[in-house]
């Protein structure tokens, strides 16, 4: 009777903890995915490329983000699944500086250490519709100016001293320009590699 009363008691006990332990294990999974686009939702500096290992490999340490000197690096909450917890930056708000520093700290594979002129975090695209100089509507400049990477990255149209244009071949995609932009419609964001550096238009 002792020894059945002990079996009833550890099975109680082991079930206890088991359900107590289902919240916290399913957490992640229930967490719904929102759609973000990759503008302002920026994977950091040296994150690799295919999307899809980067979340596996992320564990949601949170050790970029304390390093981070500007404290650009903010964390999904909701990102559904494995997605939760992992590291973005939104330019509009605090842009990368390209320290790299967060490179160094990662724990995995999910960041690794690149010269920052081999970051690829996307690249920078002007809306010459919008862009103060390229409109005629005054001096700027303010992107030219700020970029890490100088002119390897941006410079300004020959003949056009004011008119900002990007170098497709030298910017990274920190989002620096973006961040300055004294535009309130952000004619500039950061888009991927392959849609170009100028914005395009349809009729």
């Amino acid at each position: 009777m002792q020894r059945r009363n002990f079996l009833q008691k550890l099975v109680l006990a082991a079930s206890s903890i088991g359900v107590a332990a289902v919240p916290y294990a399913t957490a992640r999974l229930l967490a719904p995915a929102e759609a973000s686009s990759l503008s302002n939702h920026l994977r950091p500096p040296g994150a690799l490329n295919d999307e899809n290992e980067f979340v596996k490999s992320c564990i949601g340490c949170g050790l970029c983000g304390e390093i981070c000197p500007p404290k650009c690096i903010d964390f999904d909450k909701r990102q559904g699944g494995d997605g939760v917890n992992g590291p973005f930056i939104n330019p509009e708000k605090k842009a990368c500086i390209l320290c790299m520093k967060c490179t160094e700290i990662c724990p995995t594979d999910a960041l690794t250490e690149v010269p920052r002129e081999k970051v690829k975090m996307g690249i920078a695209q002007i809306d010459r519709a919008a862009c103060y100089p390229w409109v005629d509507r005054g001096v700027c400049g303010a992107c030219v100016a700020v970029c890490p990477l100088g002119k390897n990255a941006i410079g300004f149209k020959f003949a056009n001293m004011y008119r900002p244009y990007v170098k497709e071949e030298g910017c990274v995609g920190c989002g620096m320009c973006v961040e300055i932009c004294p535009h309130p419609s952000l004619p500039i964001r950061i888009v991927e590699p392959g849609e170009g550096s100028v914005t395009k238009h349809t009729i």
